[in-house]
Order: C-alpha cells, then sequence, then structure tokens
C-alpha cells in the first residue's frame, strides 16, 4: 500500500519556470503577419529571430521568454479561423506526415479548452512529428537516429530545414534543457493545467512550415518522401488474458480513480479523458493517456519503495529522467536492489516487460511516443489489456479509509485474478517454449508411412533398416538422460515413447510449467537464444518434410512422378522414420536444457563454454539438415549421415556429463 504523498506538480522548479512561465514574461503584442504572411506562408526568418545565444550555445531560457509573444501570437490567430479556413490556409502542409487528419482536428481541441485534450494533441503531434522527420532523414540519410533529441540535432535534417529551423525545433522539442514538451508530457512529467494551449497552436504552425520547406526542397532536388509503414500488433491472441472491458467495469474504474492512491490529484484529468476515451472507442487516445499516467503512478512506488523521493520531479538537464527503465531495473542507480519488484509481485512485473519492455513483445509505448503506429487503426485488444491491467494497480492501492462495495469487489475480481497468474509470452524464455510446443505439434503430423504404404510404394516388402538403428541409438541417449534423476524426466518405456501421444502430453506439460525470467543473467539468454535458433530450425525441417511429402504423394496418386523424382520418394520414405525419431529428440533435449538453464547457467566458465559448443554443434547440425530436406535439395541420404553423426555427438557429451560408474551399471 502506497504511503500518503502530496504533490501538487512532478515538475521541478526550473523546468516548471521554463514551461509555465517564461513564455509569459515578456507581454509584447507581436505582429502575426511577421510570421504567417498573406499568402499563409510561414516566415522563418522573423521566426529564427528570437533565438538567443549563450556563446555558440542555445539559450534555451531567453529563446523561450523572446518566443512567448510570438506563440501568443500564433494561437490567437489559428483559434480565430473556422475549420474551412484552417483546413484552407494549411490542409496541404500537413500531407507530409502522413497523417493529415490529425493535424487538422487539433484546431477543435485547442478552441475546446480542455487542457487534458490539448495535452493529448501535444504528444500525438511530436510522435507523428517524430515518426515523418525520420522520413524525411532517411530521403538524405542512413540509419536513422531512435531519439527525437538527436534526430533534431543530424547534420541530415539541417541539409534540409536548414539549423535556425531545427533550433527552433530543439526549443520546444527536442532537449531536458528546453521546454521538452515530448518526454515531459510522454513521461508523465507534466500535468494537463501546467501545459500552455499556445504551446499547442505553434506546434500546428511549426508543422505547416516545415511543410512548405519539404515542398520547396524535395521540387528542387527531385527527391519524394517515403513513408515508413506502420508497426502492425501481431498475435493479438497470444495478448489477451483479461475480460473485455464493458460498462460495469468502466464505472468501477472511473470509482478507484477518485480512491486510489496510485493516481495524483493534479493528474486526475488525465485518467478521466482515458476512461471516456475508451468508451468512445478512441483507443489510440486511451493509451496515450493511459501510458504515462501508469508511469507516474509506478514511479511513485518505486520513490517510496527505495527512499528517493526526489526522483519524483522532472530532473534537472545534467541527470536523467526516473523512467520505465529505472522503474523496472533490478538495482537503483547499479548499487542497491529496487524494492519495486517486492511491492508488486512477479506477475506485475512479468505483465509490465511484456508489454513495455522485451524486443519481441508489443512494447507499445515505444511504438506509440515514436509515431509507428496508425492512431486509428489501434487495437482494441491491447487497449482493453492495458486498461484492465491499470484498473488493478488502481484497486491494490486504495485510501485506507475508501473500500469497494461487495458489487464493485465482484465486478474487479476476474481482472485481479488474471493479474496474479500472469506468465511471460514475450520473454525469451516463454517464447522458446511456445516454440518447442509449435515444433511437437509439427513433428506429430508426419506422415510416417506404415508397411503397407511403403510396400504399395516401392514394392518392396521390408522397409528400410535406418529406423531400426535410430532408435537403437536414440534409445540409449535417452537412458543416459534417465540416468541423471531429473524429477521432471521419467519414462515408463523408453524403446516406445518417443513422439507418442504420452511423449507429446510430456512436452505439453514440461513447456507449461512457469520458469522465472526476470532480470536473467547474460549467460541464460545466451543459451536460450541458442536453443531458440536450434528450435527454429527443426520447426523449418519439419515444414519442409510436411510440405514435400504432401506434394509427392499427390504427384504418386495421379502417376506423374518422372524417375529421378520417384527415387527421390522412395529416399525420403525411408528417412522419414528415422529424421523423425532424431528431432524428437532434439526436442527433448532442448526442454530439459530449458529446465535446467539455470543450473547451465551457473557452471564453471570451462563447463558452460563446452556446454555452449555443444548446443551450436546441434544448431549446425539442424541448419544443414533444414537445407537438405529443402524443396530444391531433396538430398535425404546426407540428411541421414549429418544424423548419425549428430547422435554420435549427443551421446559423447551426455556420457561426460553422466557419471561413468552409472553408465557402466546401465550397461550391465
Amino acid at each position: 500500500m502506497l504511503e500518503p504523498f502530496l504533490l501538487t506538480t512532478c515538475l521541478s522548479s526550473t523546468v516548471q519556470n521554463m514551461v509555465c512561465k517564461l513564455g509569459f514574461e515578456i507581454q509584447d503584442h507581436f505582429d502575426i503577419r511577421k510570421i504567417v504572411n498573406e499568402e499563409n506562408k510561414v516566415c522563418w526568418s522573423n521566426l529564427c529571430e528570437n533565438i538567443v545565444f549563450s556563446g555558440q550555445d542555445l539559450d534555451y531560457a531567453q529563446s523561450v521568454r523572446q518566443l512567448g509573444p510570438v506563440c501568443e501570437a500564433v494561437h490567437k490567430h489559428i483559434t480565430s479561423l473556422s475549420d474551412a479556413e484552417f483546413e484552407d490556409a494549411f490542409g496541404m502542409y500537413f500531407q507530409w506526415t502522413n497523417n493529415a487528419t490529425l493535424f487538422l482536428s487539433v484546431l477543435d481541441t485547442i478552441k475546446s479548452l480542455n487542457d487534458a485534450k490539448i495535452s493529448m494533441s501535444i504528444m500525438k503531434m511530436s510522435s507523428c512529428l517524430e515518426r515523418s522527420l525520420g522520413d524525411v532523414y532517411l530521403t538524405v540519410g542512413k540509419n536513422c537516429p531512435f531519439l527525437l533529441r538527436d534526430l533534431l540535432a543530424s547534420s541530415e535534417l539541417v541539409k534540409v530545414f536548414s539549423e535556425p529551423v531545427m533550433n527552433i525545433l530543439r526549443i520546444f522539442l527536442g532537449s531536458p534543457e528546453s521546454l521538452n514538451l515530448r518526454n515531459i508530457l510522454w513521461h508523465g512529467f507534466a500535468s494537463p493545467h501546467e501545459i500552455p494551449h499556445k504551446y499547442c497552436s505553434i506546434l500546428l504552425l511549426l508543422t505547416v512550415g516545415l511543410g512548405q520547406i519539404i515542398e520547396t526542397y524535395f521540387h528542387e532536388n527531385k527527391l519524394s518522401l517515403e513513408h515508413r509503414p506502420y508497426f502492425v500488433f501481431h498475435n493479438l491472441e497470444k495478448m489477451c488474458i483479461f475480460p473485455d472491458l464493458y460498462d460495469e467495469e468502466l464505472s468501477v474504474a472511473e470509482k478507484l480513480i477518485e480512491k486510489s492512491k496510485f493516481v495524483l490529484q493534479h493528474m486526475k484529468p488525465f485518467w478521466i479523458e482515458a476512461i471516456s476515451a475508451f468508451r468512445q472507442r478512441r483507443y489510440a487516445d486511451c493509451i496515450i493517456l493511459l501510458l504515462p499516467q501508469l508511469e507516474t503512478g509506478l514511479r511513485l512506488i518505486f520513490t517510496i519503495a527505495n527512499k528517493c523521493p526526489y526522483r519524483m520531479l522532472t530532473a534537472e538537464s545534467a541527470h536523467l529522467y526516473t523512467t520505465f527503465d529505472e522503474i523496472l531495473a533490478k538495482q537503483v542507480e547499479n548499487e542497491f536492489d529496487n524494492q519495486v519488484p517486492q511491492i508488486l509481485g512477479e506477475p506485475t512485473m512479468e505483465f509490465l516487460w511484456d508489454f513495455l519492455n522485451h524486443q519481441e513483445g508489443p512494447r507499445v509505448r515505444d511504438h506509440l511516443s515514436h509515431g509507428e503506429i496508425q492512431l486509428n487503426k489501434f487495437p482494441r485488444e491491447v487497449a482493453n489489456q492495458l486498461l484492465c491491467f491499470t484498473v488493478v494497480l488502481l484497486s491494490k492501492h486504495l485510501e485506507t479509509e475508501h473500500v469497494l462495495t461487495q458489487q464493485d469487489t465482484s465486478t474487479l475480481q476476474p481482472l485481479i485474478a488474471a493479474t496474479e497468474c500472469y506468465m511471460s509470452r514475450f520473454h525469451p524464455i516463454a517464447l522458446l517454449q511456445n516454440q518447442l510446443l509449435q515444433c511437437c505439434e509439427s513433428l506429430r503430423n508426419w506422415p510416417i508411412p506404415s508397411l503397407s504404404y511403403f510396400q504399395q510404394v516401392t514394392g518392396c516388402g521390408e522397409m528400410s533398416e535406418l529406423g531400426v538403428t535410430f532408435i537403437h541409438e536414440i534409445t540409449y541417449i535417452l537412458s543416459l538422460l534417465q540416468l541423471q534423476k531429473d524429477d521432471r524426466f521419467h519414462i515408463d518405456d523408453i524403446n516406445s515413447w518417443l513422439l507418442t501421444e504420452k511423449w507429446f502430453n510430456n512436452i505439453c506439460t514440461l513447456c507449461s510449467i512457469h520458469i522465472h525470467n526476470l532480470y536473467c543473467h547474460r549467460r541464460v539468454l545466451e543459451a536460450v537464444g541458442v536453443l531458440r535458433k536450434v528450435v527454429k530450425q527443426c520447426i523449418l525441417v519439419s515444414d519442409n518434410v510436411l510440405s514435400i511429402s504432401e506434394a509427392r504423394y499427390k504427384q504418386w496418386l495421379d502417376k506423374t512422378l518422372r524417375s529421378r523424382q520417384r527415387q527421390n520418394y522412395l529416399r525420403m520414405l525411408s528417412s522419414i522414420k528415422a529424421l523423425s525419431l532424431v528431432l524428437g529428440l532434439i526436442v527433448t533435449l532442448m526442454v530439459l536444457d530449458l529446465h535446467n538453464i539455470y543450473k547451465i547457467a551457473e557452471q564453471t566458465p570451462l563447463e558452460y563454454n563446452k556446454y555452449l559448443r555443444y548446443a551450436k554443434s546441434i544448431l549446425q547440425y539442424t541448419e544443414n539438415l533444414s537445407t537438405c530436406t529443402s524443396v530444391d535439395k531433396n538430398r535425404w541420404n546426407e540428411a541421414i549421415e549429418l544424423s548419425q553423426k549428430n547422435l554420435l555427438q549427443i551421446r559423447i557429451f551426455i556420457e561426460k556429463i553422466v557419471p561413468s560408474h552409472t553408465i557402466q551399471q546401465n550397461r550391465a
């Protein structure tokens, strides 16, 4: 439970002065026609005259002070226009952003005087500008910087827009010493009432001005602006653990906003607007508002748990802000253990890492804040999951005097239960478990030829002895594994176990067991990375076999196989049983290694490196096997030779890790 922590702002005194005061100190009237001429062209030279330098460096404070009257004039001008006048004057100059509709809609938002919506518009515009400026960058350079700050400081954009224009953008968006509107909003430091509306208006006009420069520059240099494709969420069903939210749950959420210590008083308008956006099916808006507040609430937990209240505020320019990266880290300032995991619990931490941090996860905040998502196509499923999760956090940090009604508690129970039993889906360990299940399912579908079918196709009375030979070798390897006395690995009848329904059920059970994955050691991630590559190749081999066998069988029925193809088909039929057993063994080994991954990582450097070489030898085998079994290769004899060598390598390695006297007893 959070202790009372009264704050009226999350901005440090310097940042608050920069954002809320400096731009209002000069009250002079500024002629708008010096900035926007009669032809609605932005006069950058007049705008840039207000930039102030201190030696060679930008003086951000003085520049913000000088630009204050300019922003005021722009704000009055823009809000004096009707929607039609605004679109007629500026609409075409928003096209370069690939999201003109967003920028055109901001006028109504500014006129609404809704602080939360205006702040949200700045967040949306800044992320869209970042993405679009990155697209411009890629027309004249390579390897676009990931951070907006670095993008705005790049020589490539200076080449297109000029240094003074980029300095203007830095003053509003691009440095911790500046207004830094993007970061203080996206990281949940600024409350709605702290952001002057005129800064939303000036961003609109700057976007227009950039569009006008681009039009001229691209025409003169015969260039065209190509936009990178948007990020698309895949495997949405994999993310969904919570039930759908409807009016009853949303009403409880609105009550919790008023009662929970997780919500700072001055941030409530953001929370209320987020729920409203979800009700109105504006799912991107909901999450854009929600994520910074989730970060703020978790930062509050972080500062209390780790006894560092000063980190609740925006840091001065010489220090980093306390963001999700620090809040979810293992240690605080690389010295003390972070206490947040102790308070939140492992399932909650795994959810946060899954949705925010893991490279192969949805990384919702990164993609949204960097403008990589098409906002009008943001999926309800993702919004629903994040909102449900946040509602649970609200419920867990109620004020002492507030108690939910029995009905409200009952409404929240499914959400709480889903959170408490959450297991990672996007950590490399979890992804490996899913790959193993996928591989098993694929192997299960292999068309192992029956004796009668084999006789029918080949005209021979006996099947190849390869299967028998491989069974003998694999049985011996499995018996060695049995001797390791691993409780998770028990076989009643080794000779008839592999690739049976019992084997499949055993593997599925093992792959469903939760394996601790928070703050894995580098060695664990390295070993898991190799295992994932092995299983990926096994899946490729299985797909190859399934594809070829289906095609060849159809050709055989249609009697369209040429002589050479027929011989190749016979070789495949002779090999398929043996290959399936080898892949089944490899899957078994990968599952057992995964469950012993922490023991493997804790070995001496010498022993760990031996294991890594062994795992990479299996990877090399599976890579070669996927090549041999591909449609354009069909080298089945070579595949069998590779498999025999691989089994020998596996046996030698396992014999070394099983005590020799135990092996001798087993042979006896």
